[in-house]
């Protein structure tokens, strides 16, 4: 299995016009930290409408998966004027080709999310959100490199202990992927998301944003509840991502309301 080249020429486009509960953002301290995982072990998350979008990796076909922390900040109404609201969020997602449209998009498993306004993606939208409380501690050097960036989440659902470094000497992993361009494509280009809704049916939303820039960076330390509990990565193997990366802020747009499949 070869993986194709995938060029960021093929995949940016403008930013459709926000209306309605569009709402615009940044997401501050944004982190990929990613496993490669034994397919197998998604055979009952993933539903038939999507296929793992595999590679090959250490001479096995392997899935990704991304744990993603950040705070959200200046979230607020893309169309009208709003109040700004700043949150702390975890998202663990899935690398996958939706095989009705072959968009590569991504199936998030869950999120935790620290704030009051988790009642309406919750309750009202139904999506995979759980509340988690949150202690980031990120310091970085003049030239925004991370001297540290710890995360620490309590929470019923996904509790997790993060603990990252970063300097000019870090390199790139894509192994797999056949340049660095098709890595990154791959894993901060995904701009559909799916998802079982907690009330069992198949949701979706999509967001938009302009390329990202993330620099790569070094675990020294990881526990992800999680991940161990879905026997997806154990404690030990989470000390072994496939790659990891930062970027300090970037910019999305959101477009709400989340849409339920088959409706």
């Amino acid at each position: 299995m070869t993986f194709p080249n995938l060029n960021f020429q093929d995949f940016l486009y403008p930013r459709p016009k926000p209306t309605g509960l569009d709402v615009q953002c940044k997401l501050q301290h944004f982190a990929l930290i990613t496993y490669a995982i034994d397919p197998i072990r998604f055979k009952d998350i993933i539903p038939a409408r999507f296929k793992l979008d595999t590679i090959q990796y250490q001479g096995k076909e392997q899935a990704l998966m991304s744990v993603v922390p950040f705070i959200t900040v200046d979230f607020t109404s893309a169309v009208c004027p709003f109040p700004n609201f700043t949150m702390e969020q975890t998202d663990y997602r899935v690398y996958v080709v939706d095989q009705e449209t072959q968009e590569r998009c991504v199936w998030f498993i869950g999120t935790t999310l620290d704030s009051w306004t988790l009642l309406v993606p919750r309750h009202l939208w139904q999506l995979p959100w759980h509340p988690a409380s949150f202690e980031f501690d990120c310091q970085q050097d003049n030239a925004g490199l991370y001297t540290q960036y710890k995360v620490q989440t309590q929470s019923a659902w996904a509790s997790s202990a993060l603990h990252l470094t970063q300097s000019e000497s870090d390199d790139w992993n894509y192994s797999g992927f056949p340049n660095l361009e098709s890595y990154q494509v791959f894993l901060t280009h995904p701009l559909a998301g799916f998802y079982h809704r907690r009330d069992g049916k198949l949701g979706t939303y999509r967001v938009w944003h302009e390329r990202l820039q993330p620099k790569p960076a070094q675990l020294l330390h990881a526990k992800f509840e999680l991940l161990a509990r879905m026997k997806l990565v154990s404690f030990e193997n989470q000390l072994q991502p496939y790659s990891v990366l930062i970027e300090p802020v970037n910019e999305f747009t959101i477009y709400l309301p989340p849409t339920i499949l088959g409706e």
